[in-house]
């Protein structure tokens, strides 16, 4: 799966990790918002690596989590949904505004490619593959943005609210719209 590789979200591997997942998530999300260490004991439990400073607002939901590093001092703020079934890897004084959703994984475009006629009983009845999604560090991602798979964007970036982030983004820029182009370089 994070190697791009078709893989099966039914696995049952998958499916444990994802359980486990929620039932962190659900951890998170109760904890009191006056009690950051319970909450990021939850945060800890639940990804890769979670830099210091680390502030995730409820609701939240990512896949896996296992597949998930963010850097020091990153904001991401209600409402953000992370599909991690491949890495997601977010810079350090990195802000993410409320919708934000990152989402690795992809299906073929042809039918006849996705679909699995004969899958059998408990796997899934079509075919997935996933990229990773980098953010580099001191981005703003807008509200409401939604981050394809297979791609980075590069340190300092502003990404305007609700665009759609269909390929690589360079450093130092605004990028807005559908799709998501550079706009202009920032100083």
């Amino acid at each position: 799966m994070v190697r791009g590789e078709y893989y099966d979200p039914r696995d049952v591997e998958l499916l444990g990790l994802a359980h486990r997942a929620r039932e962190l998530l659900a951890r998170h999300a109760a904890a009191p918002f006056t009690d950051g260490a319970g909450r990021r004991a939850a945060l800890e439990a639940l990804l890769r690596h979670v830099g210091v400073g680390v502030w995730i607002e409820p609701p939240f939901f990512c896949e896996y989590g296992v597949n998930v590093r963010i850097g020091d001092a990153t904001f991401v703020n209600t409402g953000c949904v992370f599909l991690d079934s491949a890495e997601i890897r977010i810079g350090s004084r990195a802000l993410l505004g409320p919708g934000v959703q990152l989402l690795t994984p992809s299906h073929p475009v042809r039918a006849g490619e996705r679909v699995i006629r004969d899958a059998g009983d408990g796997r899934a009845p079509y075919r997935t593959t996933a990229a990773p999604i980098t953010i580099g560090d001191e981005c703003w991602i807008g509200a409401g943005t939604i981050v394809m798979p297979g791609v980075s964007i590069g340190n300092g970036v502003t990404i305007g609210a609700g665009s759609l982030v269909t390929r690589d983004i360079p450093a130092g820029v605004l990028a807005y719209g559908h799709p998501c182009t550079v706009r202009e370089p920032l100083d």
